[in-house]
């Protein structure tokens, strides 16, 4: 039997009534576990974490995930990482994970040199480095994204710089 399904109901038959009651406040159903990793995993999902380190003596956690799932874990004003510490009675610290490539460089460095909104674009087909965009074909991020083909050949020429 799946517990979150009971407690939903067929096509959230259960819990609407209940989030009708709340005016409309989500609600969160989550599988309990007494495995404390797992809780927290559970606690912040959808972020996706890629470890988490537990201090059991002072009921801390560190969880590491993906510069782009930070966010998502944290939550607006901080919102879904103060509701799964309350919820698993561990102080959450979230870490951003970086990658294995030291030499590569975050675009979010370029915003004084590419304005926001072709960065914007960008990082919409999932780069989200200067060598993730430099991989790419010039025809390959002109056919994925909205910017004409003189803006790419910018966009690289600056990125490549960087690497120089």
């Amino acid at each position: 039997m799946d517990p979150v399904g009971a407690c939903v109901g067929m096509k959230g038959s259960r819990i609407h009534g209940i989030v009708r009651e709340l005016r409309n406040e989500n609600i969160d159903v989550i599988n309990y576990t007494t495995n404390v990793q797992l809780f927290i995993q559970r606690s912040l999902n959808p972020a996706k974490i890629n470890s988490i380190k537990l201090f059991e003596d002072d009921k801390r956690a560190q969880v590491y995930l993906r510069p782009d799932e930070v966010s998502l874990a944290i939550g607006k004003g901080g919102l879904n990482i103060k509701l799964a510490s309350q919820l698993t009675g561990y102080e959450i610290d979230v870490y951003r994970e970086m990658e294995v490539d030291d030499e590569d460089v975050s675009l979010d460095e370029f915003t004084d040199e590419i304005e926001g909104w072709i960065l914007d674009e960008i990082k919409a087909i999932g780069c989200d480095t200067a060598k993730s965009v430099l991989d790419l074909s010039i025809s390959d991020l002109v056919k994925r994204t909205d910017l004409e083909e003189e803006t790419i050949r910018d966009v690289i020429k600056i990125l490549s710089a960087e690497f120089e």
